[in-house]
């Protein structure tokens, strides 16, 4: 679980990165930090290009499959049928 854990962790820092890039190159504000380290090129120059490029069912069947707190099932609400308040 480790892995995954931190594999997320750094999935969701360098999409935010590279969002904040493109952000910052649409309206002309400054760039984030330059990345330094093998993490940080991989993610940036790899990782995020080819996520972007996968159809959301696909993200999202691999986002369900992995372990985490993400996959947390929520118990629908009860569907009471109310009386109008008078």
């Amino acid at each position: 679980m480790r892995f995954f854990s931190w594999l997320r962790r750094n999935s969701e820092h360098y999409l935010l990165v590279a969002a904040q890039s493109r952000v910052a190159t649409r309206y002309g504000a400054r760039q984030p930090a330059p990345p330094h380290g093998f993490a940080a090129h991989f993610f940036l120059s790899l990782f995020v290009p080819i996520y972007q490029r996968l159809p959301w069912s696909f993200r999202s069947a691999v986002i369900r499959a992995m372990p985490g707190s993400h996959r947390q099932q929520w118990t629908p609400r009860d569907r009471h049928t109310r009386q109008p308040a008078v």
